[in-house]
This record gives C-alpha cells, sequence and structure tokens, in this order.
C-alpha cells in the first residue's frame, strides 16, 4: 500500500470506525509514576536508558495483547522513544498499523514552562520540523501536544489555544493532523468557567482554520454534560478526545457515556490495574475488560 492510500485509510477509520485512542505516550517526567502503578519500583534502573527499555517493554506487553486491537481501539499515541524502538521485530508504528490496525500517532511536546496567568504553556519544542520529519518516515498519522490550564483566566487560556494552533500549522503543514490539547485541571477551582473560556477561544480559532485544513482536539471531561456537542458537530474537527485526567477509570468512563460524540484517550484510566507481577492471562483479561468498558462509554 502506498502512503497516500494508507493515510486515507487511516483518516477513513479516525473519522468514522467506532472506538477509542490508548494514551500510551507518558514520558520522562511521568514514566517513574506509571512505572510504579505497573510494579516495577526506580531501584529497578539506574539509568534513563534502562528506565526506558523497562517501559517499553510494558508497552509492548500493552500492544501485543490479543485484546489490543483496531477492532475497539482507533489508535495509539507514543513518545518518542516507542516510536524508535521495534515490537516483534517491527517499527513500532508499523506493527500498529499493519498488525493491529491501530492508527499511530506521537506526542511532540517537551513538557510545560511554569505556570504564568494560570496556564502552563508548552515548551519551545527542539529540532521541530526533523522531528515532524522523523515522525513521517515512520508512518505516524499524527501528533499530540499538551497545555495546563490550571484557572478560569481568560488571558492565560487565549495563550494557551493561540500556541496550540500555532505549532498547528507546521504539523499539517508537514503531512500530518495535530491533536490540540488544552487539558483544564481536574482541579481548577473554577473548572466550569475555564471550560466556557477554552470552548469560546477553540471555536474562534477552528473558524480561521484554512479551507481542507482539520484537526483533533483532547479535552478534559467536562462539568456539564455534552459541554462540546459544538465541536463534536464542527466542520473542521475530525474527532473530539477525552483524556481521564486524573479521574478514577470508573469517573472517567461515567463521565464519558454523558457526553456523546466524544470518545476516550485515556492513558492512566487505561493502565489501571495491570501489574507486572499477574500472568499473562490475569494482565489479558484484565485489559480486556477495560478496552471493553472504554469502548461501550465512547460509542454513546
Amino acid at each position: 500500500m502506498n502512503t497516500g492510500n494508507m493515510k486515507q485509510k487511516q483518516l477513513e477509520k479516525m473519522q468514522r470506525e467506532p472506538g477509542f485512542v490508548a494514551a500510551l505516550d507518558q514520558s520522562g517526567g511521568s514514566t517513574p509514576k506509571a512505572l510504579a502503578a505497573y510494579g516495577v519500583l526506580e531501584s529497578a534502573w539506574s539509568t534513563p536508558a534502562e528506565m526506558f527499555e523497562i517501559v517499553h517493554q510494558m508497552r509492548a506487553r500493552i500492544i501485543t495483547c490479543p485484546a489490543f486491537t483496531g477492532e475497539r481501539i482507533l489508535a495509539a499515541i507514543l513518545f518518542e522513544n516507542t516510536m524508535d524502538k521495534s515490537i516483534d521485530g517491527r517499527p513500532t508504528a508499523d506493527y500498529l498499523w499493519n498488525v493491529k490496525s491501530i492508527v499511530p500517532f506521537l506526542k511532540v511536546d517537551s513538557g510545560l514552562v511554569d505556570e504564568q496567568d494560570g496556564v502552563c504553556l508548552m515548551k519551545p519544542i527542539p529540532q521541530f520540523e526533523a522531528l515532524l520529519e522523523k515522525a513521517r518516515k515512520n508512518g505516524i498519522f499524527g501528533t499530540k501536544m499538551r497545555s495546563l490550564i490550571n484557572s478560569g483566566n481568560p488571558a492565560g487560556i487565549e495563550k494557551i489555544v493561540h500556541q496550540q494552533f500555532e505549532f498547528a500549522t507546521p504539523i499539517i503543514d508537514a503531512g500530518l493532523i495535530p491533536i490540540i490539547e488544552p487539558e483544564v485541571s481536574i482541579h481548577c477551582p473554577d473548572k466550569e468557567q475555564a471550560e466556557e473560556l477554552l470552548k469560546a477561544a477553540l471555536i474562534a480559532k477552528l473558524e480561521k482554520l484554512p479551507d481542507g485544513q482539520s484537526v483533533f482536539l483532547k479535552v478534559t471531561l467536562p462539568e456539564r454534560d455534552d459541554f462540546y456537542a459544538d465541536l463534536v458537530r464542527h466542520r473542521k474537527v475530525i474527532r473530539v478526545l477525552a483524556l481521564s485526567g486524573g479521574y478514577s477509570r470508573a469517573e472517567g468512563i461515567s463521565r464519558l457515556r454523558r457526553n456523546h460524540g466524544v470518545v476516550a484517550s485515556f492513558s492512566r484510566g487505561l493502565l489501571e490495574g495491570l501489574s507486572i507481577q499477574q500472568s499473562d492471562t490475569e494482565f489479558n483479561a484484565l485489559l480486556d475488560g477495560t478496552i471493553q468498558s472504554i469502548y461501550e462509554a465512547s460509542i454513546t
């Protein structure tokens, strides 16, 4: 299959098929916490390279699980180190698409700067154009970049959205489709107000996107049910994804069911309960049940 046909098939899957997005993109800063939840303590490694090898083994165990297929999972978001590694002798992105029929995305942000105006903007992304070219050559379909909103500050939220769309332009120019992720903290004291400001800012930017360009949006599950329905229907939005943002899987699923047309893009919610100590039978059964519960909530 040539690249153009593959991209078109991946786009059609992301637009039309039922399912959800698996977020397997914990970076260097969040990896120790993810491994601890999996039952691997920091004493298990002595260098970053050893840590990343262990987390890749965890991700490979998830991706190769019989339940982890394109029947219920639309896409998976990878950390760059995961993209650089292989699963069963195939590059990770190639394995996801050609073995599992799961569309590969890449996390491209480099973390957050300190809070200002109630938000944390993204740090500059070093060698950004080279990273996008590397992603394209590795068969990556799209990208993801996260910012954080801690309070309903209009100036801060405007800056967050402006920066996200500023980065989206070179991503689209590189032939990739961005997931724009302005996360509203679940601990935000005025979360509902922040979500109102965010939606208005997103719609304003979407209206200015040139013809032929579109994006994914990834948002925190909102305080008001179906609050993002306008974005779900927006002609410039391929899909609205929801992050669990620290909610338990049960709470995330409960909220997701009440937001029609929004699909999950869970990380902690997907991995919750998985352990290195589990046998493959136990591990696979638990992951299968988790995938089914998130899938069912994503098709309401």
